[in-house]
């Protein structure tokens, strides 16, 4: 079948992606088996692996398979991360979450999914990069001075202009801290403004800037769109203009909680004094788990922030 061009690119980053889970052909005196040759040879797709340079090899193996042997093409990507996962380990370099988390993204532009690599316990299980790993010190002053201002200056613009640049603030932050955010999305019926990985679980976001402190009935909305989704989502719930007290005390009441939230002074908290977000909602989880409040002030979480 004739690739688009969309197939076309999302197999080049494929290729590159693949390229260090395996050597191309074995060391003579190796496993021949642990290759990306050995595992063409083994699936009966020897005929596409042309040898010569590795990455132009492993693109030539990924588009010949996918053109003429298509029913071959989710076996093989699942025995390269199969035999992929002991050669790194040995190397001291093993397959991480987030290279597993890229091309599972990056098989659904090809128009395929590849059921065990999206096992939740296998995903679990994966070692992966510590989210807290992330050293603020990496992170510029003029990084996070930059979205002191963007967020200040949103306060003169229109309505609509206003909530999609908080959109695009919101997912710059949380790309800066390596949480994987992606855009908005609709649903039938309803909108989600996002989501985002962390701790091994998916957020659903939902950020609202309107006049109006949030009330119970935005908070009961929100917690049933998460509600309504896989069993293991969880949701953000921003408000710039904060949260009512009784609407936060009537939303506690008779239900556990599947979402957190965050308001304006919380953001300007976090940039102001350079906090790293990852902890911020590891916090805001834990008190979450422990009280059942939705919303706890950043303020309150860390005692030397103003």
């Amino acid at each position: 079948m004739a690739l688009t061009l969309s197939q076309t690119q999302a197999l080049n980053n494929l290729a590159n992606l693949l390229y260090s889970f395996l050597p191309g052909r074995a060391h003579p005196f190796a496993d021949q088996s642990i290759s990306f040759e050995g595992i063409a040879t083994s699936l009966e797709l020897g005929q596409f692996w042309p040898g010569g340079s590795k990455l132009p090899a492993i693109m030539k193996l990924l588009t010949e398979t996918l053109q003429h042997q298509d029913s071959s093409f989710c076996p093989l990507i699942l025995e390269i991360v199969r035999r992929g996962m002991s050669y790194r380990q040995n190397k001291g370099s093993p397959i991480i979450r987030e290279e597993i988390d890229i091309l599972n993204e990056i098989v659904a532009e090809v128009g395929f999914k590849v059921s065990e690599l999206h096992d939740r316990k296998f995903l679990r299980d994966l070692p992966r990069k510590s989210q807290e790993s992330l050293e603020i010190e990496d992170l510029p002053d003029s990084f996070f001075q930059e979205l002191i201002e963007k967020l200040i200056n949103l306060n003169s613009l229109p309505p609509q202009k206003r909530g999609f640049e908080f959109e695009k603030f919101v997912k710059d932050l949380f790309e800066a801290f390596k949480l994987a955010p992606r855009h908005s999305f609709r649903l039938v019926g309803e909108q989600i403004d996002g989501s985002f990985q962390f701790q091994d679980e998916t957020y659903l976001v939902e950020a609202t800037w309107q006049n109006e402190k949030v009330g119970e009935g935005k908070l009961l909305t929100f917690y049933g769109k998460v509600g309504g989704k896989a069993q293991w989502s969880r949701g953000l719930l921003i408000s710039v203009s904060g949260f009512s007290i009784d609407g936060l005390e009537a939303f506690a009441r008779g239900k556990p909680t599947n979402i957190i939230c965050m308001d304006g002074l919380d953001l300007h908290s976090i940039l102001k004094n350079r906090l790293n977000l990852c902890i911020v909602l590891e916090r805001k989880v834990r008190r979450a788990a422990e009280t059942n409040q939705a919303f706890i002030p950043v303020r309150n979480l860390f005692p030397n922030v103003t």
